[in-house]
């Protein structure tokens, strides 16, 4: 094999917003959709900055007809002044320079959110068009971009008695996979923006549908009508958010929470309005604080005995919906999304901040406080109870199978990052499912009937479940405080139910419990949705799947004139013989798997509480508004 030569003629410089059109992925981390979205986020952040400075009270969304989108804040407007380095005006560099703005040192912002600090120049990048708008000095001042370069020079277009930037841009269809902007992405998002930025006025319009939606998200309560919002449809153990505040040299600190009757703990940290999923040092000081505060308190009131052991972190707060916002200065983000806050100084001002703040609550309300520490001690005891239930879903070691359920088929390769368990519906899908599969690195584990319904359960009734049992001990992961990502025994967990509605349930139940106990495995990437075909169409010895009504049609419309084919609507998998199943559902060559994500917390814990829960108003209002999207239905 010749070598290839490798001189400084092969070294390539990709200038200014090249690189991005380049490596789009590295800024913004897909161009698929949640990259698209990220565009739209990069912008309102730029608002919302100017909103923690104090400058700004109102900022609106439009998405238009054509999927382009406007952002239009009343801030103080982008400079429109010379840069000297650059010898052009600020606009212009902030939207052509990477990392320029008044984010970076300087008295600009004391605090600021995006995501990454990449800013709207990588917006105007990855735009196939995008226009600028600023209202300054009692001027309006305009500038046209095509793919990151401007078409023209800085002009002033007019008067304008208000301050402010308007941002319209269209999304490169080179770039991304999609230019369809999700409603509902975009609006838990700014909803989320909303209340940890207290009368920030964030109005969303979208102009796609014949009679344009519109909200309006402003919340004079901020984090409390977060958390507020987060417990509706829940039983809550005490009427008032708990809420506290402090600010010092490391920075400020706003927390508030409140407990419900439920099982499952939601706890959201933020970091410069930056959802930290990782967690951090905030939310490390929050629990340590937590912890010792309820305990000290139990202890004092006599509510706990010299005999009994402390409440551990787990069991106080079961229940618990609280929402931690930090801002600070120089927030440091490590993990591998830079979505972890690394700032040490930040565990002992907010662990301070709690443990002063809440025992003075506890103390003042003595009522709420019995009620919280009666809840934690119920925890406490079901979790014992719990306990030796899930002794029996420990796996002792990862290649022992003696403990493994008995209906299991197991796989041969024992490498976790080379396997795969399917988690099917039925014992006659299971069957099809364990002649189809390839030995070698397929499991199968047939579910029988529907498995419980976790959030309304606590964790000793799922581990009384034979089905649950099973899944935990196939898995090999243990759950809740106990899970082990490292001791997962496959690396893709895939969901395969039927395409009907009773199949749709089941697996709704069981993504239920992977987001309640098992967490950490949607987090990793393991857990996968199957996509069987709804239909085959037969003509003559040929045949062909749709897995959509859609793509059912453009089948038959490809179909020569006078042509009678076959169709064959699949109601269960079990329906398939497993030459059928192999080729459509489980061949990594032909198959089609959706990934299952969390990349919103306020939007999964939400979603899950309103169809899982026990209130049954929020489910009738999602089916409402989702009955134009089913995908089938049994009639």
């Amino acid at each position: 094999m010749a070598q290839g030569t490798y001189s400084a003629k092969d070294i390539q410089v990709l200038e200014g917003l090249e690189a991005v059109r380049k490596r789009p992925s590295m800024y913004i981390g897909s161009t698929g959709p949640k990259g698209l979205h990220h565009l739209v986020y990069e912008v309102v952040d730029n608002s919302v900055d100017e909103a923690l400075a104090g400058y700004c009270t109102a900022v609106e969304i439009t998405v238009h007809a054509d999927n382009s989108v406007t952002v239009v804040d009343n801030g103080r407007g982008i400079p429109v002044d010379n840069v000297p380095k650059y010898r052009k005006p600020a606009v212009e560099v902030v939207l052509t320079v990477l990392h320029a703005g008044g984010k970076f040192g300087g008295e600009g912002y004391k605090v600021s959110g995006g995501l990454h600090g990449v800013g709207v120049s990588v917006v105007n990048a990855l735009s196939e068009k995008l226009d600028v708008e600023v209202k300054l000095h009692g001027k309006l001042w305009k500038q046209t971009y095509e793919r990151g370069r401007p078409t023209g020079p800085l002009t002033k277009s007019g008067t304008s008695k208000a301050t402010g930037t308007t941002i319209t841009f269209w999304p490169d269809p080179d770039i991304f996979e999609t230019i369809q902007f999700d409603y509902d992405t975009l609006a838990t998002r700014m909803r989320e923006t909303a209340f940890l930025n207290k009368n920030l006025k964030i109005t969303l319009l979208d102009e796609r549908e014949l009679e344009p939606r519109r909200e309006e998200f402003r919340y004079a309560g901020g984090i409390v009508d977060f958390v507020k919002y987060i417990n509706e449809g829940k039983e809550t153990i005490h009427h008032k958010v708990v809420s506290l505040e402090a600010e010092g040299e490391e920075g400020a600190v706003e927390i508030a929470m409140q407990w419900n009757t439920g099982y499952s703990d939601s706890v959201l940290a933020f970091a410069n309005n930056i959802n930290t999923h990782e967690g951090g040092t905030h939310l490390e000081g929050f629990k340590n604080a937590l912890t010792r505060t309820v305990n000290d308190y139990a202890r004092r009131q006599g509510l706990l005995k010299e005999k009994d052991d402390n409440l551990s972190g787990e069991d106080i707060r079961e229940g618990l919906v609280a929402v931690i916002s930090v801002k600070l200065r120089e927030p440091q983000f490590e993990g591998q999304t830079k979505t972890k806050l690394g700032n040490t100084e930040m565990r002992g001002f907010v662990q301070s901040t709690v443990m002063q703040a809440l025992a003075e609550y506890l103390e003042e309300h003595p009522k709420p406080a019995r009620s919280i520490v009666g809840k934690s001690t119920q925890a406490a005891k079901a979790r014992a109870a719990a306990r030796k239930a899930r002794e029996l879903t420990r796996r002792k070691g990862l290649l022992e199978s003696s403990t493994l359920p008995g209906k299991l088929a197991d796989c041969s390769i024992r490498e976790p990052e080379l396997t795969e368990i399917f988690l099917v519906e039925g014992d006659s899908a299971g069957g099809s499912a364990k002649q189809a599969r390839d030995r070698s690195f397929q499991a199968i584990l047939p579910l029988k009937g529907k498995i419980l319904n976790v959030e309304k359960a606590g964790i000793n009734r799922a581990l009384n479940s034979d089905e649950i049992q099973a899944m935990i001990t196939a898995l090999g992961t243990s759950i809740a405080e106990e899970f082990d990502l490292t001791q997962a025994r496959y690396h893709k967990a895939i969901i395969m139910t039927d395409a009907d509605v009773d199949g749709a349930h089941i697996r709704c139940l069981i993504l239920t419990f992977f987001y309640r106990y098992m967490r950490e495995m949607i987090e990793a990437g393991y857990v996968y949705i199957a996509q069987p075909p709804l239909y085959k169409v037969a003509r003559g010895k040929k045949h062909e799947y749709a897995y959509t009504d859609r793509q059912l049609q453009q089948v038959l419309a490809q179909m020569p004139e006078g042509s009678k084919p076959t169709i064959q609507r699949y109601k269960g998998l079990g329906e398939m013989n497993p030459e059928q199943l192999w080729d459509t559902t489980m061949d990594p060559g032909t198959r089609t798997l959706l990934q299952v994500t969390v990349d919103d917390a306020l939007g999964a814990e939400k979603s899950f509480v309103d169809l899982m829960g026990d209130n049954v108003e929020p489910r009738k209002e999602f089916i409402q508004r989702h009955a134009r999207d089913v995908r089938f239905l049994d009639i």
